[in-house]
């Protein structure tokens, strides 16, 4: 067999195998991702054994094998996963055993301040999920969101702290700052997205290394801005001043000490099914995502890839400047530079959410507990931080990477009539 024919058949088990992976039906994904889950986890323990082991401790946490570890695996997994969630689970419920107590341990609330800040974290991680799927679906690679959601962040605080005065307060004044606050931080996001947008469109400018960039920005306008004219006087970090209550979003059912609301939650699983309605069954999705199917085709059929482009940019950096607005009015109550990296992680939401707008719903409360469960740890256990951070990304990693190659898959072959049309709605 000469060596073109060789090279061929490699190209055709290449090409086989990514037809097979684009072509994986819900239930298959599911079972993938609980899978890599569960090697996650594997390769998660054997890595907090060694850990362990290559540690001094003056006690040992665990003994396996007549050995003696400094770290626990299982009380790691343990606070990791159930710690998110409050402790739920009953100790003497053990059915393996045959101990068939009640599952749920006594005094155990779903209202609890370790599912509050689960719920909160999964909250924002909805609004950037979003933001980069929407991008996605449409071709673009929207590296920016993070950017976007501290534009969004900044000029909600400051849009409210100018509002605040003029709005008579109660009731009233909460049913027409809260809305105004949302509305600045997606119109500061869609303009800031729409900047790397307008480059891409009309310069043909990278929108990756564009959006990188602006993320910097971004930051760096933000810390001048709030040290420079808006500062909180008195204050050891670079913040502005609180924002009135009014201006906040309101507790629902829980403490309002744990800043989270599930009206909040609410919304963004609105924004859900709003972009998900967007993308399926109107005019301007239908041109999103053929855009980002098939970019030529799509220009021939009368799509104009120019407004597409903005529009898409534009869009998305409204949802992440929601979701700065959202951790400005719910979590904090002013702003605060050092945003956490909520934008990145929006990015791995929404490729193991196959960049549909309904997975990403299922998608964030994932990394909700991976994020919220990672501080249980820190505070909980021995583990140093900074292996508690491999721990995640291990963990966000093996579970992201097969959705990853599912969409390399199906861009790969997506001139093929092979690949059904109607699979496209988490292309």
């Amino acid at each position: 067999m000469s060596e073109s024919d060789m090279l061929a058949r490699v190209k055709e088990r290449l090409r086989a195998v990514l037809r097979r992976s684009a072509q994986t039906s819900a239930v298959e994904r599911l079972l993938i991702s609980t899978a890599a889950l569960g090697l996650a986890v594997l390769v998660g323990t054997v890595l907090i054994l060694v850990s362990g082991r290559m540690t001094t401790c003056t006690t040992a946490a665990a003994t396996y094998f007549g050995v003696g570890f400094c770290y626990d695996p299982v009380t790691v997994f343990d606070r990791l996963f159930l710690g998110a969630l409050g402790d739920p689970m009953n100790p003497l419920f053990r059915p393996l055993h045959g101990e068939f107590a009640p599952p749920f341990r006594k005094g155990w609330s779903p209202f609890n301040a370790a599912m509050a800040v689960t719920l909160r974290e999964t909250t924002v991680l909805v609004f950037t999920g979003l933001s980069v799927a929407l991008a996605f679906r449409a071709g673009v690679f929207n590296i920016g969101t993070q950017g976007q959601l501290v534009a969004g962040a900044l000029a909600s605080a400051l849009g409210l702290l100018v509002l605040a005065p003029i709005v008579p307060g109660g009731a009233v004044g909460a049913v027409l700052l809260v809305p105004a606050g949302l509305c600045i931080g997606a119109v500061a996001g869609g303009l800031y997205g729409a900047i790397p947008g307008v480059l891409k469109a009309y310069a043909d400018a990278n929108e990756v290394i564009t959006t990188i960039m602006l993320n910097f920005v971004a930051a760096q306008f933000a810390l001048y801005l709030v040290s420079n004219h808006f500062q909180r006087p008195g204050s050891q970090v670079v913040e502005t001043v609180p924002l009135p209550d009014v201006g906040t979003i309101p507790s629902v059912v829980f403490d309002p000490r744990t800043n989270f609301s599930l009206l909040a939650l609410a919304i963004a699983i609105g924004f859900g099914g709003v972009i998900y309605y967007l993308l399926q069954y109107t005019t301007m999705g239908y041109e999103l995502r053929t855009s980002g199917l098939q970019p030529a085709g799509a220009e021939f059929g009368g799509v104009k890839t120019k407004r597409t482009i903005i529009a898409s940019l534009t869009l998305s950096g409204a949802l992440g400047g929601l979701g700065g607005a959202m951790y400005v009015m719910m979590i904090l109550g002013n702003f605060q530079t050092g945003v956490p990296s909520y934008g990145f992680d929006g990015i791995t939401v929404a490729i193991l959410a196959g960049n549909n707008p309904l997975g990403v719903l299922f998608a964030a409360p994932l990394f909700g507990i991976i994020k919220s469960g990672s501080i249980v740890i820190d505070t909980a256990t021995s583990m140093p931080p900074q292996l508690v951070d491999v721990l995640r990304g291990l963990i966000v990693l093996f579970v992201a990477m097969p959705e990853f190659f599912r969409l390399i898959g199906r861009r790969a072959i997506a001139d093929e009539p092979s690949v059904p049309n109607g699979g496209d709605e988490d292309a």
